[in-house]
């Protein structure tokens, strides 16, 4: 990864040093407070964190995937709450810099890049979870250009405090597969509605949200991009940044829980001498740091592919997949290093413990990428394209 390269760049470095100084003291704090922790985001913000995939034309720093990446391993190390407040956002920045429209650039690129309205990419629904294909929220096509949209989503990260969503729906249809389009929705407008926040096992300060999209009336120019209909292909090719910002954001957490149980190890004694020491310990360990060293090459390989090829999506889906895996893994054999301790809130582990599932179910759950990884390899080219046969 890019923070491990001896010429790493000073966005990163900064980041690292940032997170150092102002988070890890923190953190304790910062999770048995209420509030949300607003100067977080704003610091956030002060860094250009928010416009990291942003060209510089309007405003962003425009990092390559390999940066971003390392960033987010960087904050996931410190606090597992920070990337989540920066991943929808980034999925919703790239898109509109992908595809929408001058206008539709112009208006909201420089807002995305300072942080002054954060985003969330709204796809679930209660109906279609990882199968974006039966979407139900409709939106139907007005004689002015506009349209009407009318829809219920949920599991929406960062939903209750984004000011701008970019909805995927489709266009009523009597087989019910009308075209599906991405929607770029303004919290201010009349009849959008947060309908609840869902109460979670972790992340307490990332709002889930569900929301209510109630006959909203939208103009032509809410349209992302310039023809309907090209909403799935859009989403799709921002999931391999995605997945590979989630698999670098594991791979902190990672650091994280290894550090704390390396450290315990160290610092706590048993029949006169550290537990580091014991044969049982010393397996963890092992084990621990060998899943995060082959989660970091993975990571790096995905990465390599991509800038080679354009497209990574085997690997992507690969590394999401064994990352999140191996830190599950990891959190627990941290948990199993510090014994009883583990399992109480005053060591780390216990919420790590708690939040390494989440890797495992969003972004596409391991199951999707397994179903995405073995239709890769029954291609004709799919074996020889990683060397594999």
């Amino acid at each position: 990864m890019t923070m491990h390269n001896p010429e790493v760049s000073a966005v990163v470095e900064g980041v690292r040093q940032f997170v150092q100084r102002e988070i890890v003291p923190n953190v304790d704090a910062f999770e048995k407070g209420d509030a949300f922790p607003q100067h977080v985001v704003d610091a956030m913000a002060e860094l250009g964190l928010f416009g990291m995939v942003i060209p510089e034309s309007h405003g962003g720093l425009d990092l390559p995937l390999e940066e971003y990446v390392a960033i987010m391993e960087e904050l996931g190390a410190g606090w597992s709450a920070m990337p989540s407040f920066l991943n929808s956002h980034c999925t919703v920045a790239r898109l509109i810099s992908a595809y929408g429209t001058d206008a539709q650039k112009e208006r909201y690129l420089p807002q995305l890049a300072d942080g002054s309205r954060r985003a969330a990419i709204v796809l679930t629904e209660p109906s279609a979870g990882s199968d974006l294909k039966q979407i139900r929220a409709q939106a139907t096509p007005q004689d002015d250009g506009g349209f009407v949209l009318d829809g219920q989503k949920i599991f929406i990260t960062n939903g209750l405090r984004a000011r701008l969503h970019l909805v995927l729906a489709r266009e009523p249809a009597a087989d019910g597969k009308g075209p599906i389009s991405l929607f770029i929705v303004e919290s201010e407008t009349p009849g959008f509605e947060v309908t609840g926040v869902i109460d979670k096992m972790g992340f307490k300060h990332v709002d889930t949200a569900e929301l209510r999209f109630n006959k909203i009336k939208l103009d032509k120019g809410a349209l992302l991009g310039e023809a309907p209909g090209k909403g799935l292909p859009q989403v799709l090719s921002t999931l391999e940044a995605g997945r590979l910002a989630m698999s670098g954001t594991a791979v902190g957490m990672a650091r994280n829980a290894l550090a704390v149980a390396l450290q315990y190890s160290k610092d706590r004694e048993t029949f006169g001498q550290p537990i580091c020491n014991h044969q049982a310990v010393q397996t963890h360990l092992a084990n621990m740091a060998t899943q995060l060293v082959a989660s970091r090459a993975i990571i790096r390989e995905a990465l390599q592919h991509k800038e080679r090829y354009g497209r990574a999506d085997m690997l992507a889906s690969m590394a999401k997949m064994f990352v999140t895996e191996a830190t599950m893994q990891i959190t627990q054999d941290a948990m199993r290093v510090l014994g009883g301790y583990g399992y109480v809130s005053e060591f780390p582990i216990e919420r790590l413990y708690r939040e390494a599932p989440i890797y495992v179910l969003t972004e596409g759950s391991n199951e999707i990428q397994r179903i995405i990884i073995a239709r890769e390899m029954i291609k004709d080219d799919g074996p020889e394209r990683l060397g594999l046969v």
